[in-house]
C-alpha cells in the first residue's frame, strides 16, 4: 500500500472527506459507490463496478431482474436452454 501523506479526522457521524486529488486520480465522482474491505488492521475504499454473479467479470455488464450478468455468461446460459 502506497502513502500519500494525507491525513484527516473523522466527524461525529463517523464521515471523512476524501481530498479532490485522491477523487479525480481514482475517477471518483460524486454519488459513486464505494465498497469497503477490511484487510487485517486497515480499511481499504475500492470503487464499485459491477461484476457478473456468476463469473466475476466486471466488462459488458447486462441488468437481467435487478442481477448483473456479463454477455459471456449469457451466452452459456442461451446454449443450456
Amino acid at each position: 500500500m502506497k502513502s500519500t501523506g494525507i491525513v484527516r479526522k473523522v466527524d461525529e457521524l463517523g464521515r471523512i472527506v476524501l481530498p479532490i486529488e485522491l477523487r479525480r486520480t481514482l475517477d471518483i465522482a460524486e454519488k459513486d459507490s464505494l465498497e469497503i474491505y477490511v484487510d487485517e488492521d486497515a480499511i481499504v475504499l475500492r470503487k464499485y463496478e459491477p461484476a457478473c454473479i456468476f463469473c466475476g467479470n466486471a466488462k459488458n455488464i447486462m441488468d437481467y431482474k435487478g442481477k448483473n450478468v456479463c454477455a459471456a455468461c449469457v451466452k452459456e446460459l442461451k446454449k443450456k436452454a
